[in-house]
């Protein structure tokens, strides 16, 4: 008999009603399993820094790890099943979030003339580490039990439909290798791998009325889109829609009324009058997003506080229980970060004043965006969470109260940046612990013994990544035209403090940004979801909302109700093959790209034009609606 997630695996019921997987209280880790998860987590940690520093590219790593645990089990650990399996990704994921929230700021330090010290940058992504976990364990069982089903986490959905098909064959696994097939074959044609076609059409508006509208055709996305829906994937676009054809062309308009004088505040050389739709956007435009994601979240901060008193109540109530309610690791982690954080500070800076001022300010907004990243997971997952815009709107204000109380030198901008490696960290471990946990709930796993796996990855992953950035120094301080590495959220950050420490900076926009946001909020409207779609580029929202499209298509055009769920539940697993097949060539071609084993190719001729881009387009929508279609009521009746 066939193996699939139930339907309720993704709702329509009490999230405390809900039958997990396996429904046997039993371990899936041993000192074998663990051997593998730590060796796991420093592939994922090792290449997703490298490939992030060089390019700025990152992927998430609990799709590639559920398969490659998935084959590291059967053959090593056999008898620990999915639970050990589940395990694998969670530690997969555990590596890899540190190197995708550190490599934003940690060599940021460097760009501004720095030095990175090995022991010092351990300890503050050691203590993120901890207040990540323990914070984001507050909030778990609403965001997980409570919110089952209003929060989709497509990634964690496609992560637990990969473990259950890995146990048997079936319908699940019949779509979810053809997404796979279709979603690594496109991945391998565009410029993420060999760069025969191109995969992202664009169109621009003239010098009257300059907009943007591009669509990448991009797998993992498309199948993002119709694992979450129309609603998040609608509102997400909204966003995009404001930003690119609203906000955008407006600060073109009167951008173009400058006089030659008038320069942009983070490049000299480029003048305000001949700024591109694109400088446009990097300049100003993301800096409006960063606001609104900061009042956003500040807002939904404040609306969980009475769901994190109850959480630590209930915690403390269960201290004599046996059972996951009692989340004794996360409250001493917790605990042991908000004290710590203003020792490490003083160890740091040498001076008491900036360690608590420092500390106070980094918990508060690790703790906001934590709960933000934990939350994000729910709607668009950790590979498009938009860290880097958090770390911003975190960074603004931290600059700020730096430059308040005089902070300004060389010394102070790096201590400044150690706190931001903090805040960084803690919001990239939050994101990918929530979208873990929430594959164990779906799978029936051990709550406990997830945070204890996943924290024992983590911490390796700091150790590798701040091992592999001290290392790299020599190469990372090489700027020019064609540096060895690239570091495009690492330069962002350093003009942006820098930027603030000079009075530089365009304040206004992140204001309007904030008012923006109360506006949603007024109207009711979820701020951050469309925030991301302001913050993100619209050929990524628009490619989501495709996905979306099409799970509604297939709704629409299905009339009967039995023969509906099974083509949607089928998508669900084609989607799932789709986010791990774009995921997982994806980091092929990068690391092969990064290594130099390939190198760069720009498509030209009617391969590097738009209309090659509707031709896969195309293809792709074809490739998902087509099986599905296939899918008869005989069947069913069979």
């Amino acid at each position: 008999m066939e193996k699939r997630l139930s339907k309720s695996a993704y709702g329509g019921g009490a999230g405390n009603k809900y039958v997990p997987y396996v429904t046997e209280k039993k371990n899936g880790g041993n000192p074998v399993v663990m051997i593998m998860g730590i060796v796991l987590a420093i592939i994922f940690a090792a290449s997703t820094a490298y490939s992030g520093m060089k390019a700025g590219l990152t992927v998430a790593a609990g799709i590639p790890g559920s398969i490659i645990g998935s084959g590291l089990i059967s053959i090593f650990a056999k008898q620990k099943g999915i639970l050990g399996k589940n395990i694998l990704q969670g530690m997969s994921s555990g590596g890899e979030s540190i190197a995708s929230g550190m490599i934003y700021v940690l060599p940021a330090i460097i760009l501004i003339g720095g030095h990175v010290n090995f022991l010092s940058g351990i300890m503050v992504g050691a203590l993120a580490v901890l207040f990540a976990i323990g914070s984001a364990s507050l909030v778990q069982n609403y965001l997980l039990v409570e919110e089952h089903g209003r929060l989709v986490y497509p990634e964690s959905m496609a992560i637990s439909e990969a473990l259950v098909a890995s146990e048997g064959g079936g319908d699940s696994l019949k779509f979810m290798g053809i997404g796979f097939g279709a979603g690594g074959l496109i991945t391998l044609l565009t410029t993420q791998v060999f760069g025969w076609v191109n995969s992202t059409m664009t169109f621009l508006g003239n010098s009257t009325y300059r907009w943007k509208m591009s669509t990448e055709v991009n797998p993992m996305l498309a199948g993002i889109g119709f694992v979450v829906g129309l609603e998040v994937s609608l509102t997400m676009f909204a966003g995009s829609v404001l930003s690119n054809f609203g906000i955008a062309p407006l600060i073109s308009y009167f951008a173009q009324m400058a006089g030659g004088h008038a320069h942009v505040w983070n490049n000299t050389a480029l003048a305000v009058s001949k700024m591109g739709i694109d400088d446009v956007t990097g300049a100003y435009v993301k800096y409006i997003g960063a606001g609104m994601m900061l009042c956003g979240g500040i807002l939904g901060a404040i609306k969980l506080i009475p769901v994190i008193i109850t959480s630590i109540k209930k915690t403390l109530d269960a201290r004599n229980s046996v059972s996951d309610d009692k989340n004794t690791l996360g409250i001493i982690s917790l605990l042991i970060a908000c004290v710590v954080i203003f020792v490490a500070g003083f160890i740091i800076s040498g001076n008491i004043l900036i360690a608590i001022v420092g500390g106070i300010l980094s918990l508060f907004l690790s703790l906001l965006f934590v709960i933000v990243s934990a939350r994000l997971a729910g709607t668009i997952g950790c590979s498009n969470a938009p860290v880097s815009g958090m770390t911003i709107a975190s960074l603004v204000i931290m600059t700020l109260v730096f430059v308040l109380m005089g902070w300004t030198n060389q010394g102070h901008s790096e201590v400044l940046l150690l706190f931001g490696v903090f805040i960084v960290t803690s919001i990239s471990v939050g994101g990918a612990y929530m979208q873990t946990q929430k594959v164990n709930y779906v799978i029936g796993g051990s709550n406990k013994e997830m945070m204890k796996y996943f924290m024992i990855a983590a911490m390796v992953g700091v150790v590798v990544v701040v091992g592999t950035t001290v290392i790299l120094a020599p190469q990372l301080k090489i700027t020019g035209s064609n540096p060895p590495f690239g570091l495009p959220q690492a330069n962002l950050i350093a003009t942006l403090t820098s930027g603030i420490m000079s009075g530089n900076l365009p304040w206004i926009m992140i204001i309007v940004g904030v008012v923006m946001a109360l506006v949603c909020w007024m109207l009711g409207l979820p701020i951050m979801t469309v925030a991301i779609g302001f913050y993100l580029p619209i050929s990524t929202t628009s490619i989501i909302l495709i996905g979306a499209l099409l799970k509604l298509l297939i709704e629409k055009t299905t009339n009967q109700p039995e023969l509906k769920d099974r083509r949607v539940q089928s998508g669900v697993s084609l989607s799932s093959g789709l986010i791990a097949g774009g995921s997982i060539i994806g980091l092929v071609g990068i690391i092969l790209h990064v290594t130099g084993v390939l190198g760069d190719k720009v498509p030209t001729g009617f391969a590097g034009s738009n209309g090659s881009v509707m031709i896969l387009l195309l293809v792709l929508i074809v490739s998902i609606i087509w099986p599905l279609y296939n899918i008869k009521q005989k069947d069913l009746d069979d």
